[in-house]
């Protein structure tokens, strides 16, 4: 099995939460997509991310996801999990997620209206405690904290890394000046934000596509880790589309668009939760299956 070290410069690859018939989480439905994702060679699995619908569930639904997905994992691949919200949900989390046996803990960001920089230094420190010491990735979606208000945080002990998921290169590359060398600063924004980052000195890339074609996504990787941005860039253009299906209506349809081609390749998930948009519009779905069909995903 990968160390950490090398499973956080990989795809960390977030898997969506199926749903049954009812509504009910219904892990075991993961089975065959994270097999085919393990095969291709995912470098880490992460449960309770976005793509996996963490502010949809609840903290007994999520520690549910992380329980069953570590079963599924079986030591395979360093798991990756997610933690937030509330400083006590996001603690009990944590805590679950040790007992789980995950690798390291992704922080999301805190979307409270009233957060203060030194708050999450706390917030940080209570999650660390909770989970016994479990490193932590913190999950950066908002980058107007500043430089030393991200410093601060990666200075916090456990903190191993930065998912950077702003799409603004520069302010990553000013981040990453900023703090310790020891720091895994990785790309948040999926294949198509990866060259960028790449150019700015990340490593690896989250990805929801690993749900659906894991094998474009690991070819990807391989071109950005030989330095052959081209090979990487003719990669990333044929499966743009299904991430232009993905940005769509405020990025409500993020979730969507990878539930809906898991639908149509025979693996159903189930809907995404409201307020997350369900199903596809006609126009969204007529894209995506001319995407299944020009790359022969059937």
């Amino acid at each position: 099995m990968l160390t950490l070290d090398q499973a956080l410069t990989g795809i960390s690859g977030i898997l969506v939460t199926p749903y049954d018939g009812n509504g009910d989480i219904a892990p075991a439905r993961l089975a065959p997509i994270l097999d085919r994702a393990l095969a291709a060679g995912l470098h880490m699995p992460v449960v309770n991310g976005n793509t996996g619908e963490f502010y949809a569930l609840t903290i007994g639904e999520a520690i549910t996801m992380v329980h069953e997905v570590a079963e599924l994992v079986a030591g395979k691949a360093p798991l990756l999990a997610g933690v937030g919200r509330g400083v006590r949900d996001a603690c009990r989390l944590a805590q679950a997620s040790a007992e789980a046996g995950a690798a390291a803990l992704m922080v999301h960001q805190p979307p409270d209206p009233f957060v203060a920089p030194r708050g999450v230094v706390d917030y940080l420190k209570a999650v660390a405690d909770a989970s016994g010491g479990l490193p932590m990735m913190l999950y950066l979606r908002n980058d107007a904290i500043g430089t030393m208000a991200i410093a601060e945080l990666c200075a916090v002990p456990g903190v191993k890394g930065v998912k950077w998921a702003t799409p603004n290169p520069l302010k990553l590359a000013e981040a990453k000046a900023a703090c310790s060398p020891e720091i895994v600063w990785v790309g948040g924004l999926a294949e198509i934000w990866a060259p960028a980052f790449y150019a700015v000195g990340a490593r690896g890339f989250t990805s929801g596509l690993i749900n659906v074609w894991p094998e474009r996504s690991l070819a990807i990787h391989a071109a950005l880790e030989a330095g052959d941005f081209k090979e990487a860039n003719r990669l990333i253009a044929g499966m743009k589309a299904f991430e232009e299906i993905r940005a769509e209506e405020m990025n409500g349809t993020n979730v969507t668009g990878v539930k809906a081609a898991l639908q149509a390749l025979g693996r159903d998930c189930g809907p995404t939760r409201p307020p997350s948009a369900w199903p596809l519009t006609t126009t969204q779905q007529e894209k995506l299956t001319a995407f299944i069909a020009e790359n022969k995903l059937r």
